[in-house]
């Protein structure tokens, strides 16, 4: 950075004035050399044995249904196993993955990234069309499913192994590495491809989003370096506490799930899978486990403010809860945290197309910043950019969020114009987010661009007044969106899930957000409904709602 440019950077937001461009606030500490070859999974491993809390006899992974669990000694030595067993695979061959989380999926996912074989997890629920589709657009080498799973894929001629299978179980203990014996190691390129994930499809159809080696190293060295300057910073004398415990019930095929694993492995940590979700389950296995960590999203932070369950259940040992997928409310953060003073309920943000991370919260100072996602991370840079006019803005302006660092993905899957269309000539990715920082660096998220209604010459964001809807006492969850309207263009419909027993009416819903809000935000119209479409991230599917509301107008 030219010494001109770094002193008009605002040390208190990272904001540029001659560039107008926002950069980290944090170290910017070296990454591995690019040029390098490196797999994500033997970084990952480099990253494990210097973990101080590493121990070859604790667990990695936990199956919370069946109580089978895998010790970091058993872990590596079937990742060594099925590499080997596998090693007839090419760097750049591509796997599609169905199965539901369980503790084969971690092992074949480092296993096939040793290779730099191209690891493409998809969404169990998928439809035979669905997959179809994803077939024809990642050209699979080879398919590893579970059995209960495989009549779907009668569209392809392409192997398939099934994890559930005897084959599978052999491939695992086949060429058991003894410790101190490696495996043979695979020149992987940095460069290289090492995933494609599946977009959500909340405003089109689904896109393959290709990540490589280099994009994730980037994300797991921000959180290692993290981590260990904590550790460093602890007073001497002060009681070290064990490795952490996190449950996971993200799917594993989702970014957040994704990124998340590497990381849990990564720090040494023990992973409790839970492939079913139910709220009352997870509150007894939290308690079992003793489970410390969990990635949610804002829906199940909402569940834990609004339940009684949680007075059932020892939660003693929880101290942190990492949101993403969707904004988290000022209040519905704030009530989270009166209930739960104990536990650091820390913001992110993050998309597909940047491997999950972009911007959170760090330390209790930064977490207290209600309804913000938190800071730049490391090797980030950003800018706020006017969609009408396309300049770049200072802090307190809200624009789209475009981004550029080591973390943004290669491009969309057999899709030029979509990836042509979602960078500009200099390598920024056009999020679709409507943003803004404030005048200490934090990142705010109104809403996407595209969802947001156009009441007459107004921009009216739905998750605005989806957070004041959440803050009812009566409402227990709720979802905005544009109704058409021959007068205004469009107006705000709120579809509401009442709490049980409540008798709460459209006019009440109407009138309690009119009281908080200019008028040209008031919810116009009201339905109520049993439960808010979502994706497993935890975003609400509005065009699932859109469709509903104007297919059928008069049962509204």
């Amino acid at each position: 950075m030219a010494e001109t440019e770094d002193s008009k950077i605002d040390p208190r937001n990272g904001y540029c004035s001659a560039t107008k461009t926002y950069h980290t606030l944090r170290e910017n500490f070296p990454l591995p050399p690019q040029h390098s070859p490196l797999s994500i999974t033997d970084y990952i491993f480099s990253l494990l044995h210097s973990n101080p809390n590493f121990s070859l006899s604790s667990p990695v992974l936990i199956d919370s249904s069946t109580h089978n669990s895998l010790s970091y000694s058993d872990f590596l030595n079937r990742v060594n196993s099925l590499s080997s067993s596998l090693s007839y695979l090419s760097s750049g061959h591509v796997a599609l993955i169905l199965s539901p989380p369980s503790i084969h999926v971690p092992v074949l996912y480092l296993s096939l990234l040793s290779l730099g074989v191209v690891v493409s997890p998809a969404n169990p629920l998928s439809t035979r069309s669905e997959l179809t589709h994803l077939i024809q657009l990642v050209n699979p080498s080879i398919i590893f499913a579970v059995s209960s799973l495989s009549s779907k894929l009668t569209s392809t001629n392409c192997p398939i192994i099934l994890l559930d299978s005897p084959e599978f179980d052999s491939l695992l203990t086949r060429q058991r590495v003894e410790e101190g014996v490696t495996r043979r190691r695979v020149k992987v390129s940095q460069t290289s491809s090492a995933v494609i994930l599946f977009s959500s499809g909340t405003t089109g159809r689904v896109k393959g989003v290709e990540l490589t080696h280099q994009n994730f190293i980037a994300l797991i060295a921000v959180l290692h370096h993290r981590k260990m300057k904590a550790l460093a910073e602890e007073e001497e004398g002060e009681e070290k506490k064990g490795p952490a415990v996190s449950l996971f019930f993200l799917p594993l095929f989702h970014v957040f799930g994704f990124f998340m694993l590497l990381r849990a492995v990564a720090m040494a940590e023990t992973l409790v899978l839970m492939a079913r979700f139910d709220f009352e389950t997870m509150l007894k296995t939290v308690e079992k486990y003793k489970v410390s960590y969990m990635p949610v999203s804002p829906p199940l932070v909402l569940a834990f403010e609004k339940s009684e369950l949680t007075k059932k259940y020892d939660l003693s040992s929880l101290e942190f809860l990492g949101c993403g997928g969707a904004p988290l409310g000022k209040e519905l953060a704030q009530r989270f945290k009166a209930r739960f003073p104990n536990v650091e309920i820390g913001q992110g943000y993050g998309m597909t197309e940047t491997g999950g991370g972009v911007a959170s919260t760090v330390g209790p100072e930064e977490c207290e910043q209600y309804g913000s996602v938190g800071r730049l991370q490391e090797h980030m840079q950003a800018k706020i950019v006017d969609p009408s006019t396309g300049d770049a803005l200072p802090p307190g302006q809200e624009g789209e969020l475009w981004l550029r660092g080591p973390t943004i993905m290669k491009g969309y899957v057999g899709d030029k114009d979509a990836t042509a269309a979602t960078f500009d000539p200099d390598g920024w990715l056009k999020t679709g987010d409507l943003c803004y920082f404030d005048s200490d660096g934090y990142l705010y998220i109104v809403d996407r661009l595209k969802e947001l209604i156009k009441y007459k010459a107004y921009q009216v964001p739905p998750a605005e007044l989806e957070r004041l809807l959440l803050s009812h006492p009566e409402v227990a969850d709720a979802a905005v969106i544009p109704y058409p309207d021959e007068e205004a263009g469009q107006i705000p419909m709120a579809y509401v899930v009442r709490k049980p027993e409540s008798s709460l009416t459209a006019s009440q819903v109407m009138d309690y957000v009119a009281k908080e809000v200019s008028p040209y935000k008031r919810v116009r119209r009201v339905s109520f409904i049993n439960a808010i479409p979502k994706n497993p991230s935890g975003k609400i599917l509005r065009r699932e709602l859109v469709s509903q509301a104007t297919a059928n107008p008069s049962k509204l």
